[in-house]
């Protein structure tokens, strides 16, 4: 992820009914951009941010847990149902 200030000028273009920037591959690769951006509007900038993938990171920390032995259920008697689930369910 880029941490750095690269001051560019760009030209504003137009691209159908819309106008829009156009955004070097190198810096968007330098700043893990994928297919997707967050953009926002803020104190008269814009602010242009790559998407975070969800639950990035998640894999290689479930196999620490694991090995650690650290990936075992807190509440182990606790109901996963409601009373309707217990009682009433049939299949």
């Amino acid at each position: 992820m880029c941490n750095y200030i690269v001051p560019m000028l760009t030209k504003i273009v137009p691209i159908g009914n819309s106008r829009g920037i156009r955004i070097p591959k190198a810096l968007l690769d330098d700043c893990d951009f994928g297919e997707e951006a967050d953009l926002q509007a803020k104190y008269g900038a814009l602010i242009l941010r790559p998407v975070g993938v969800p639950r990035a990171g998640w894999a290689a920390s479930f196999k620490e847990m694991a090995a650690a032995k650290d990936d075992f259920l807190v509440h182990e008697d606790a109901s996963t149902g409601t009373q309707f689930d217990d009682e009433e369910w049939t299949w």
